[in-house]
């Protein structure tokens, strides 16, 4: 009986981390891409978990190549994070 609740709860609990995982997703629109400096302008939405408003910025990549799969003008889905005290771009994904 124990081990089927744990069983259960496991399964619940492993299931339901792509949607957290998507809960930081944030839409904008790639204005400039410095591949050599390994940075991304960005127009964003809020991103909820800095409390940073919508705006325009730039920002480091965790992964250059990242930077190898977008242009200016498209419109992309990110996460960013506060990562050696600088706010990097973490996860790149097209969309919206």
């Amino acid at each position: 009986m124990f081990k089927n609740i744990i069983t259960i709860v496991l399964t619940a609990i492993l299931f339901s981390v792509p949607a957290w995982a998507d809960g930081n997703m944030v839409k904008a629109e790639v204005v400039k891409v410095d591949k050599s400096a390994g940075k991304i302008t960005l127009k964003h939405g809020p991103i909820k978990n800095l409390d940073m408003d919508a705006m325009t910025m730039v920002f480091r990549v965790a992964d250059p190549a990242m930077l190898e799969k977008v242009n200016a003008g498209d419109k992309i889905e990110f996460e960013a994070d506060r990562v050696n005290g600088a706010i990097t771009v973490t996860k790149i994904g097209k969309g919206h």
